[in-house]
């Protein structure tokens, strides 16, 4: 038989008084609700743990004594359990568990968060790069307070704001014929070698760009991060299309790419930020308004190529 915290608190505030009915008075209670979960103690035990005097109250025995005391070390445990809970819920400190599938985060990521963790915080942030699934999947098994992911495979248990709708960009070189127009088409791209960016979702998503196009497209490489496609069509290798840039137009092995929007009327992927909107701890609730802010400021105009 389990033995329920009421119960504790009754059997140990009876203990300290010595007396049921001054115990009742105190948890403002009925008398005989102390005195039932003195028997329920002493059921769950099989074992008598007081004795009841009618004129001098109540005396607990050496095992009441000891039961008693072990009562208050749980009941304490449980009531700092309570309060730690409470601040942490409101505390901007502690631990900020974020995933990310977010080619470029990097370019934002540190942005938004300096702008509500201070210098001198108590804050401890750990971010982890990860594919979209994994994002997901560490969300819902509580390793993450919030993700960063492409919501066109989300999951149904997912609760997400979206941040920024990216269209579809070309990457080419800067010396490339075509650099200097201020938009390219789909067919152009098609005779062009591609690089592809070789991650769960956003490879599915760029071949399938290409389902209408009559010709076959050559892929020149496969890379899975933005940065390998992008020193790899700076450095000649052929184009490709993103939905997100960086604030830089050198690439890691220090040659220059441009940027061209893409005249066809093609898909965007979704930006967005997922956590548990339920019950958010302050810490996450801040960060999310960060993301927002971020997005519906300035963050659109830097990271996206329109047309």
């Amino acid at each position: 038989m389990a033995v329920s915290l009421k119960a504790m608190a009754y059997f140990t505030t009876a203990l300290r008084h010595g007396n049921i009915a001054k115990a009742a008075a105190e948890l403002n209670i009925a008398a005989s609700a102390v005195s039932t979960a003195i028997d329920q103690v002493e059921a769950a035990f099989d074992l008598t743990l007081i004795t009841r005097q009618r004129s001098r109250g109540i005396k607990p025995n050496a095992s009441g004594l000891a039961i008693a005391r072990k009562f208050e070390r749980l009941l304490e445990d449980y009531r700092s359990v309570l309060s730690e809970g409470t601040a942490l819920k409101q505390a901007l400190s502690g631990a900020l568990c974020i995933g990310y599938y977010a080619p470029i985060a990097p370019a934002f990521l540190p942005k938004i968060l300096s702008s509500f963790v201070p210098e001198a915080s108590d804050i401890v942030l750990h971010l982890d790069e990860c594919d979209n699934d994994t994002a997901q999947e560490g969300l819902l098994n509580g390793k993450y307070d919030a993700i960063l992911f492409v919501s066109e495979d989300a999951r149904p248990s997912v609760e997400f704001d979206v941040l920024v709708e990216a269209p579809a960009y070309c990457l080419l070189p800067k010396s490339h014929d075509l650099a200097g127009q201020s938009s390219i088409s789909l067919a152009q791209i098609a005779q062009e070698p591609l690089v592809v960016l070789n991650r769960p979702v956003a490879s599915a998503y760029y071949r399938g760009l290409f389902d209408t196009q009559t010709h076959g497209v050559s892929i020149a490489a496969y890379a899975n991060s933005t940065e390998m496609v992008r020193s790899l069509v700076s450095e000649g290798y052929g184009c490709a299309i993103l939905n997100m840039q960086p604030l830089t137009v050198t690439s890691y092995s220090g040659e220059d790419v441009v940027g061209l929007p893409i005249s066809d009327n093609l898909p965007p992927l979704t930006l967005a930020v997922a956590y548990d909107k339920s019950r958010p701890r302050k810490l996450v609730q801040h960060f999310v308004d960060e993301c927002r802010a971020h997005f519906s400021g300035v963050g659109p105009e830097r990271c996206i190529v329109e047309k």
